[in-house]
């Protein structure tokens, strides 16, 4: 706002509005618009709503036209001394310096309030980006981390896949080996079912059918002097007892032999 401008601005602290048609001046040096100037001053006593200065005084609170008609222009001075005008007109451009001037006070607080505020932002920007810095560079040691591990999976994997065709390449080798063996015995059980079926080639002894061989009875008579004697003794040799082992029922000695006639 500078020394030219036309407009000035309500100095209520929450309006901050430029001022047109009517306002409220006070003693103090301060104007507010009418809104806030008919609602804050019209009380007894007055208070000023900017610097809370006591207004109890006919011509503390005067309320003007910012834009007056020409007639007002030439008649609110005329009949006065110029003297008196020159003292009006002074006042008129003290009271308007020191409106620039609180402006500019006011600007200057909001920016020395707004670069501290960017400070203050500043610094909590400054220790994000360090924080994220620091979870960044965890981060990437936690993936380089995880590449590792991942790089030994994959080997892991590799060789337990070559291990896992190895072992199919085995039961591939067996099941073959298997299927064949099945076969041979299937025609081996076949040949055998044919040997079963042909007579006189059936061992009692063990159930499984061999090649019969002729076998040679035992000889028990023959002739010659000698052949009960071969008879019998064949009989010994297969651990039965002779017709002259069995004992005849026995005797007793005691009583005499009575011959019948």
């Amino acid at each position: 706002m500078s020394i030219c401008d036309d407009t000035l601005l309500c100095n209520f602290p929450k309006c901050r509005t430029k001022l047109s048609g009517f306002a409220w001046v006070t003693a103090c040096s301060h104007v507010f618009c009418d809104q806030h100037g008919s609602g804050e001053l019209n009380r007894s006593p007055a208070i000023c709503p900017a610097c809370s200065s006591t207004l109890s005084g006919k011509l503390d609170i005067v309320r003007t036209e910012l834009s007056p008609s020409e007639e007002y222009k030439a008649m609110v001075l005329a009949g006065l001394r110029p003297d008196i005008v020159l003292d009006i007109s002074a006042r008129a451009l003290a009271f308007w310096s020191y409106q620039v001037h609180q402006e500019r006070m006011y600007q200057e607080y909001s920016l020395s309030r707004a670069e501290a505020q960017l400070k203050q932002m500043e610094k909590m920007l400054s220790q994000q980006n360090q924080s994220r810095e620091l979870e960044l560079t965890a981060m990437r040691g936690e993936i380089a981390s995880l590449k590792k591990v991942m790089e030994e999976y994959k080997r892991k994997y590799s060789e337990v896949s070559e291990r896992l065709m190895e072992r199919n390449r085995q039961y591939q080798k067996l099941q073959g080996l298997y299927d064949s063996l099945r076969l041979r015995n299937m025609v081996v059980g076949v040949g055998e079912r044919d040997t079963l079926m042909q007579p006189g080639h059936q061992d009692f002894s063990c159930g499984a059918p061999r090649q019969g061989s002729p076998q040679r009875s035992p000889q028990f008579f023959s002739s010659g002097l000698d052949g009960d004697g071969r008879f019998f003794s064949c009989l010994e040799n297969d651990g039965a007892k002779t017709f002259f082992h069995f004992s005849s029922p026995t005797r007793d000695i005691s009583r005499p032999l009575i011959r019948k006639h």
